[in-house]
């Protein structure tokens, strides 16, 4: 359920080694993807926990062979299964929003809807405490358990599931983020989240808006829109 998002690492522990296991003429290089983090910056994106989580995550790791040497570039790249790698910048703003409440994200439990090939939950879980992600896709599901192998991640959980049930064993989150687009807000994500919890989620069809969805400690919801995008439908059920 990756997007093809458009705007309109490694671990710690890792010495490295995932980043480099494509072994693809410099590509891994710090300097690569530290360029990749000026055009996020450039963009808009100012949080430095969100660009120091960019430039660690290996974005060519989780890229077939074939498309490793576009793995840098601001676009969204195909996975397999009808789905996409979001662009950088949608990955990083996603994260900067899903901050904005957060007081303490090194305590706070982040769902992800969509884990797509694995990337974007890595980038989470460099941010955060404590990521579950759920896929509907079992190939892609099984992707991205491969994909993170190498770094190494104990505080991300992968989950093969149907996004529109959250995962109701996990809850509640201080934060849901989605990469798929849906018409309406899965009720079931609201009731997972925790009082002043956040969502980021596109909404719409053919006119997609990424909007950001606050629920205050009384669980009055509060729904600001921030700017147009394009994502694959959110869809039910598991395939």
């Amino acid at each position: 359920m990756s997007p093809t998002g458009r705007p309109t690492g490694e671990s710690p522990r890792d010495g490295g080694a995932a980043s480099d296991r494509l072994g693809n003429g410099g590509l891994a290089s710090e300097r690569v993807r530290s360029r990749m983090v000026d055009r996020v910056r450039e963009l808009g994106v100012r949080d430095h926990r969100v660009l120091d989580a960019m430039a660690a995550v290996p974005r060519h790791a989780f890229l077939d062979a074939a498309l490793a040497s576009r793995a840098y570039e601001d676009t969204a790249l195909p996975i397999g299964h009808g789905q996409t790698m979001s662009q950088p910048y949608i990955v990083a703003r996603t994260a900067e929003l899903a901050l904005e409440r957060c007081v303490d994200p090194k305590a706070a439990k982040v769902l992800e809807i969509g884990t797509g090939c694995g990337y974007a939950a890595a980038v989470l879980a460099r941010i955060f405490g404590n990521v579950i992600s759920v896929e509907r896709v079992r190939a892609l599901h099984e992707l991205a358990r491969s994909n993170l192998r190498p770094l190494r991640l104990s505080n991300l959980r992968l989950v093969f599931g149907d996004g529109f049930d959250g995962v109701p064993g996990e809850a509640p989150f201080d934060a849901i983020v989605a990469a798929a687009a849906g018409e309406q807000l899965p009720a079931t994500w609201l009731d997972q989240l925790k009082p002043g919890g956040t969502i980021v989620a596109p909404l719409g069809g053919a006119d997609q808006r990424m909007t950001v969805i606050a629920k205050d400690e009384s669980g009055r919801v509060v729904r600001r829109t921030i700017e147009a995008v394009r994502f694959v439908p959110l869809r039910g059920g598991t395939a």
